[in-house]
């Protein structure tokens, strides 16, 4: 891992993104059951599936610090026709960032939503991802 001894605490601020992107007639199905399916809501689901993960990123993802989470959000939302958007912010007050947090709560989430999916079709695509914008630390980056 990174020494992070010698940085200061400060807070800390990342969001990402990830989008699923449904076959036409999936999108048109999904759409008039409100984004249910037969295990139940794929947005509540999703969103809980992408909070667990930001905050056992640590025990995913080897050389990340373990970070007390003090702010979690998850968004579920249709961009265009087929796409599902997912954004994932997260905050701490530590002497590391989040955006591997964000990253992987945005991530989770679409797998989630894949896999609460995929018998409706195995031609759903999950990406891109991407960190939107981070603050905090040695320096800021997109919207954070």
């Amino acid at each position: 891992m990174v020494d992070v001894s010698g940085k200061a605490v400060t807070p800390r601020e990342a969001t990402a993104e990830c989008r699923v992107r449904f076959p036409a007639d999936v999108a048109v199905q999904l759409r008039a059951s409100g984004l249910k399916s037969a295990k139940g809501g794929i947005v509540e689901t999703a969103i809980i599936a992408g909070t667990m993960a930001v905050k056992r990123t640590h025990e995913l993802i080897p050389f990340c610090h373990p970070l007390p989470i003090e702010g979690c959000r998850i968004s579920v939302e249709w961009a265009g026709e087929r796409d599902l958007r997912i954004e994932c912010m997260v905050r701490t007050t530590h002497r590391t960032g989040v955006e591997m947090e964000a990253l992987t709560g945005a991530n989770i989430a679409a797998l989630t939503v894949y896999d609460m999916c995929k018998a409706l079709s195995h031609r759903i695509v999950i990406g891109p991802a991407k960190l939107l914008g981070k603050r905090g630390g040695r320096r800021d980056f997109g919207q954070g």
